[in-house]
Formats: C-alpha cells, structure tokens, sequence
C-alpha cells in the first residue's frame, strides 16, 4: 500500500505537441531557383551558387533513379516468388503431417523430374 506523502511532487498530465511537416519538391525547387535568380541579380557568392546548384543536381539524381527503378519493375518475379513460398510452405506442411517420409519422397521426387525435363528429350 502506498502513503501519500507531502514532500514529493505527483506527475501531472503533459502534452505531446506535433507539428506535422510537409516536404513538397518542388516549392523547394522553385525556392531555389528564386534565391538563385536574387543572386544573380544582387551579385551574389559564386560558391552559394555552386552549393545550391549542387544541391539541385543531388535531388535530380535521386529522382531520375527512382523513377528509373518503377520503370524496370517485372511482375514476372513476384510469380516466381509466389510459387518458391508456396512450394517451401507445401514441404513444410509435409514434414510436419508425415514426418521424414516427406523429405525421402520429396528427394526421390526431384531427380525423376529433373530426369524426365532434361533427359529425356
């Protein structure tokens, strides 16, 4: 049992305060190119120009290969993924139903198919 004492501070309730952010690329692209078209026109640093200019081709690169990545997507490899999972998924299930016969029939399996794919033609 607790006592209650006078001394000591009881916790109070504290607030969690969030302030959701919002990246959108391309008010930051714009904003560059504003602070660089200042620049030019007030005669700014040269290597403020370079950072910023360096900056805008760092982000262009990530973007390019991003959308280089979607492009080379081949739904044919998720089939083959699916067929992998489901056929370890089926040999699991054996083992555990009928123990090592499974894996004994499972080892006799795989040569006479790889017999009648390759050999025999």
């Amino acid at each position: 049992m607790k006592f209650p004492t006078l001394f000591t501070k009881v916790p109070k309730h504290r607030r969690f305060n969030f302030s959701p952010r919002h990246y959108d690329p391309q008010e930051e692209e714009r904003k560059i190119r504003e602070e660089r078209i200042q620049k030019e026109m007030n005669g700014g640093d040269d290597d403020e120009e370079k950072l910023r200019e360096y900056h805008a081709r760092i982000a262009g690169s990530f973007r390019a290969a991003r959308n280089k990545q979607t492009k080379n997507f081949d739904p044919s490899a998720n089939i083959i993924r699916l067929i992998i999972v489901t056929i370890l998924v089926v040999v699991v299930m054996a083992y555990l139903h009928f123990g090592n016969v499974s894996i004994y029939l499972l080892a006799l399996i795989i040569p006479v198919y790889l017999w009648l794919r390759f050999v025999r033609k």
